[in-house]
């Protein structure tokens, strides 16, 4: 990525005029044209009304499913807007005809949301969760998933992309080959990966991909979306509970779900934040996303290799080309400490603790974890100042 187009990133970035943010697996700075976006839109419904505001903008509105099916490479019909990850997420996972017995088949890197409502399923309907061995060198072992998953005719496969808890990326595409093999559905969190790298729908080959706008994407919070395969819209899988939106009331006793991904939709939806997510996708694509994941892997890089260097600290990311989340474990400070001290200092960073990675974070022997995500917008000096002001609070102690 040029210098010159760096600057001009920042320059339409208002948040690093102030802060040095390495907090985007949390939620990144959105840019100014996507933050413009939303205030327009409440502007509008403001000053003439939410359902004419949301009339008048609605073609504006349609961008959105054009935006997110260009960045994963899948028709527009096949995306869904979502509140957020874990509700897309959620929502896809109720389409599935569950019964006792069923087996499902997962990484012990999947997200704490997805594992508790994996564990859900369990006591709900007496689905048995089964999760594949690991590589060597870290993530999801494919052919572990598919001596799993065809001993014991697992109904569904699920991956997380990017653990929220490390820089690992686990092999969703491998994985997509054995479920496609088969025949067995596949749902993929893209959550920590979507926006901070290329992620094809299609090439994975899964039926369900969520994701969330506030991260990578440079997006909103409260903004997510949902892609759907055409196999499971061919199918009829339909969640759990739809409304006026997702499907038609055709007579007294009848409904119809409808056609497209839209049946994972509900009416009610923020129209300033569609219109923003919009934007933020957009944005993105205006980027290029291999630039993107080729600086965000530079500046990783870099934050492990100084890192790695220091006494007592621990790089914690497994993986042969793990993303732009770094995760180490500090010596001589506290989680409640390191934070607040980092951000006394106009830096901006997180923690992730064992209750989010229990199987990870005990295999590791940690508790907690500092995580450090950079953005293409970051630069090396930001980098540099970070590193001086937590070396400064690990030597206070």
């Amino acid at each position: 990525m040029k210098t010159e187009d760096i600057e001009r990133y920042r320059a339409e970035t208002p948040g690093v005029g102030h802060r040095i943010h390495l907090n985007n697996a949390g939620a990144a700075l959105m840019p100014a044209p996507v933050l413009a976006a939303a205030q327009a839109h409440l502007q509008l419904e403001a000053e003439i009304g939410g359902y004419e505001a949301a009339a008048q903008q609605r073609a504006e509105a349609r961008r959105f499913y054009g935006a997110v099916g260009q960045l994963l490479n899948v028709p527009a019909q096949r995306v869904a807007w979502s509140g957020s990850a874990t509700q897309a997420y959620n929502t896809a996972l109720s389409a599935l005809p569950w019964e006792k017995g069923d087996v499902l088949v997962t990484t012990a890197d999947d997200y704490v949301s997805n594992q508790i409502a994996f564990l859900q399923l369990g006591r709900r309907y007496g689905v048995k969760v089964l999760r594949a061995g690991r590589l060597p060198g870290g993530g999801v072992d494919p052919a572990q998933v598919e001596e799993l998953a065809s001993k014991h005719k697992a109904k569904a496969v699920a991956v997380t992309h990017v653990p929220t808890n490390s820089g690992l990326v686990q092999d969703v595409v491998a994985v997509g080959q054995v479920c496609r093999a088969l025949g067995v559905w596949y749902l993929v969190d893209a959550c920590q990966s979507v926006g901070q790298m290329p992620v094809d729908a299609e090439e994975i080959g899964c039926d369900f991909l969520s994701a969330t706008f506030r991260k990578f994407l440079r997006g909103p919070r409260g903004a997510g979306f949902l892609c759907v395969s055409g196999r499971a819209l061919e199918a009829g899988l339909e969640p759990l509970f739809m409304d006026l939106h997702s499907a038609s009331w055709e007579a007294a006793d009848e409904y119809a779900a409808r056609s497209s991904a839209a049946r994972f939709e509900t009416w009610e939806r923020p129209h300033a934040l569609v219109l923003a997510a919009a934007c933020a996708a957009e944005y993105a694509l205006a980027v290029g996303l291999e630039a993107i994941q080729q600086r965000c892997g530079e500046l990783a890089s870099r934050l492990r290799h100084e890192l790695s260097s220091w006494p007592g600290v621990k790089v914690l990311d497994e993986g042969p080309s793990p993303c732009a989340i770094v995760t180490v474990a500090l010596p001589n400070v506290a989680p409640g400490q390191i934070i607040p001290g980092l951000n006394q200092q106009g830096v901006n960073a997180s923690v992730s603790y064992r209750s989010g990675a229990v199987i990870d974070f005990e295999r590791k022997g940690v508790e907690w974890a500092l995580r450090l995500s950079p953005h293409y917008y970051n630069t090396e000096a930001e980098l540099y100042r970070a590193l001086e002001v937590l070396k400064g609070l690990i030597e206070k102690g």
